[in-house]
């Protein structure tokens, strides 16, 4: 098939979150260049407790030249924005106190995550459905209110907001993306699909769940270690890659090792070798 043979997914479209797999930015770029990345997603500074769209203008720029001079390209800003509760939604758990004290906040933070992505060079940022609610399915239409009005904003400023479907909020799986997306049509809002934490709650994520999706509009995938490497939630990533390509899926494929302690960095090189192993063979 040579529309697919000309979309391939190779080295030069895999990326990696840099807090996960180093311990500071110069690892991180490190990283990138053991296993000739052209590509990185940033989340928080490795080392640090900062996001990076909290960063002041200065720390961006300073950081922004240093991949650049690396010759590292950032290809999606993981951001928190929208996790965290609603305000009025139903806590599932009442034992534990929800801070909704940021709610008033998120156009400020969509905001400066617009500016930080400006900075950065990147046109792809990513956002959540708020904390998931016992009453999840009133508290759809809100969130679709509020990101539609996200939406109007990056519009302005051609930034693409990627829902990422994430089993601590309103949307996990691909079926809650399906309900939310028809909700939401702006094309500046899209998909950050996340095959494990969709399978994480029940769904057979591919191809049950990937099949539901509309694909024209996933523009970032993450690939959790645990769904790359042999155990129990591994997941066939030759074939969902095969699926991308066939479906004309254009974007980057970035490891979110995910694997927390001492080993976590050395997961993230078992991880990206088997991603390489397989984009590569």
């Amino acid at each position: 098939m040579p529309a697919m043979a000309a979309n391939r997914i190779t080295r030069s479209r895999v990326s990696a979150i840099t807090d996960e797999i180093a311990r500071s930015p110069e690892g991180a770029i490190e990283f990138a260049k053991q296993y000739g990345l052209e590509w990185l997603e940033l989340r928080s500074v490795p080392g640090g407790r900062k996001e990076y769209f909290q960063l002041s203008e200065a720390e961006l720029r300073e950081a922004a030249k240093q991949f650049r001079d690396a010759g590292v390209k950032i290809s999606f800003l993981n951001t928190s924005m929208l996790k965290y509760a609603m305000p009025g939604a139903v806590n599932p758990n009442p034992q534990r106190r929800w801070d909704v004290s940021r709610f008033e906040k998120r156009q400020q933070e969509l905001e400066q995550s617009i500016a930080a992505a400006r900075i950065l060079g990147v046109n792809k940022v990513r956002v959540f459905t708020f904390l998931r609610a016992a009453d999840r399915e009133q508290q759809i239409p809100k969130v679709a209110e509020i990101l539609n009005q996200m939406a109007e904003t990056a519009a302005k400023e051609k930034i693409h907001l990627l829902i990422e479907n994430e089993g601590a909020c309103n949307v996990a799986t691909c079926g809650e993306l399906v309900e939310l997306l028809k909700q939401v049509p702006s094309k500046w809002l899209g998909i950050n699909w996340d095959p494990l934490n969709a399978a994480n709650k029940q769904e057979v994520a591919f191809p049950d769940g990937y099949n539901m999706l509309p694909n024209k509009r996933i523009q970032n995938v993450q690939i959790k270690g645990r769904s790359i490497l042999p155990g129990p939630q591994l997941m066939d990533w030759a074939e969902i890659f095969r699926r991308l390509e066939k479906d004309g899926y254009k974007g980057q494929v970035g490891l979110e090792t995910h694997i927390f302690g001492e080993i976590q960095v050395q997961k993230s090189h078992e991880s990206i070798r088997e991603i390489l192993r397989l984009v590569t063979s």
